[in-house]
């Protein structure tokens, strides 16, 4: 049988896999890291299969319940499976849009999904019959987002509700989408501007020691500074697990980033032939020691669902505006986001080390090549040129650290 401690530290792996409980009950571990109960049973001689719900939204002990109540319908001479869903609220209509589409998402981005919705969606409607909501009561509620200066975080909201009330015309809930022309009357989204980017080492290291002085939460500093070293994008470090660490004690520790929290198609986030293999300078591993010491992870005992980077809520990562805060905090409003450390590594390596490097720095970023050709039968990771990069990058950022 299951013990929660096991629940909690079942990990992603390559494939899907199952865990069993008793009675038929057993966890779901999907590639990209999501968990949901399932009941496996017979209903006059087929085996069928009952989706109970998500961990850890459900628990354990909840889970055995639902495996109970499920057993005793049975028994009763009832189908679990042909009880419908009763959905009529907005917030429940959501929820089963949400569970619907989570196993095609990222887990960061999943995350982010359920939070934005539960921050700036629920409270104003989602009591309401989903059929009773009008146009002007979606624009209030956007208009609020709109007021804290989140012009795109609202046009995002747009999109999902129209995506969950096109749901609901799906299932039958309601016969309308009052999300759909809602943006007409929302504030006009900026022009689309290259996102700001340091371009000098010095102006780098500037901005990490500012971030570095700021008070606020240990998990977004070190982050930051992760974040630089590395330059990947934002998602992979908000994700960022113990378990895809290698040989961090060792000559040549590397960081593979799952293809499920890559820039990638669809088709190849389930591949683990995509995975980004990024060499860790000794900049880098004295960040990761640092993250490990401040928030307890044990590698002789580790938790594979550990991650890197917590949020206040040690099971979700950090918030996906939360670096981008620390720099404006900083005194970098305007000048640099965290997406822009993909530029400054670009740019500041192509000027330093000349345009016989541009094809490696290409490849650090997990840019795609130009030519299909060589995309599709040069598999070689370069991984020892890459490296160099890394280092060199690390002593331009921080060459403190010998």
């Amino acid at each position: 049988m299951l013990t929660n401690g096991a629940v909690k530290a079942a990990a992603a792996q390559a494939r899907a896999y199952k865990m069993s409980d008793a009675s038929g009950l057993y966890l779901y571990v999907t590639p990209t890291g999501t968990k949901s109960w399932r009941l496996k049973y017979r209903w006059q001689g087929r085996e069928k299969l009952l989706v109970i719900g998500r961990f850890p939204e459900i628990s354990l002990a909840q889970a055995r319940a639902h495996r109970e109540e499920a057993k005793a319908k049975i028994r009763q001479g009832v189908d679990p499976s042909s009880i419908s869903e009763k959905l009529e609220t907005f917030e429940q209509v959501a929820r089963a849009w949400y569970r619907h589409n989570e196993n095609s998402w990222s887990p960061a981005h999943a995350a982010d999904v359920l939070a934005s919705l539960q921050r700036d969606i629920f409270p104003a409607i989602g009591a309401r019959p989903i059929a009773s909501i009008e146009p002007p009561e979606l624009l209030e509620v956007l208009r609020l987002v709109e007021d804290r200066g989140r012009i795109e975080t609202a046009r995002r909201q747009r999109q999902r509700l129209s995506a969950i009330f096109g749901y609901g015309i799906a299932r039958g809930l309601t016969d309308k989408d009052p999300a759909l022309h809602v943006g007409r009357a929302m504030s006009t989204a900026r022009p689309v501007r290259p996102q700001p980017a340091l371009t000098s080492a010095d102006e780098c290291r500037e901005l990490l020691g500012a971030a570095d002085r700021e008070p606020g939460r240990a998990a977004t500093r070190l982050a930051s500074r992760f974040l630089a070293l590395t330059a990947v994008r934002l998602e992979a470090v908000r994700g960022m697990r113990w378990d895809e660490i290698e040989d961090l004690d060792g000559a040549e520790p590397l960081w593979r980033v799952p293809p499920a929290r890559m820039k990638l198609k669809r088709s190849k986030k389930d591949d683990p032939r995509f995975a980004h293999a990024v060499p860790l300078s000794r900049q880098a591993v004295a960040v990761l020691r640092e993250a490990a010491r401040e928030f307890g992870y044990d590698a002789q005992r580790p938790q594979a669902d550990d991650l890197v980077f917590p949020g206040r809520d040690r099971s979700r990562p950090i918030g996906e505006s939360a670096i981008g805060a620390l720099y404006e905090r900083a005194g970098f409003a305007g000048r640099h986001v965290p997406h822009g450390w993909r530029s400054s590594f670009s740019t500041i390596l192509n000027e330093t080390l000349g345009p016989d490097a541009a094809s490696d720095i290409d490849r650090a970023l997990a840019h795609s090549p130009k030519d299909k050709v060589e995309a599709a039968y040069n598999r070689a990771e370069l991984l020892g040129r890459r490296r160099a990069l890394f280092d060199r990058w690390g002593e331009l950022l921080d060459p403190m650290i010998f």
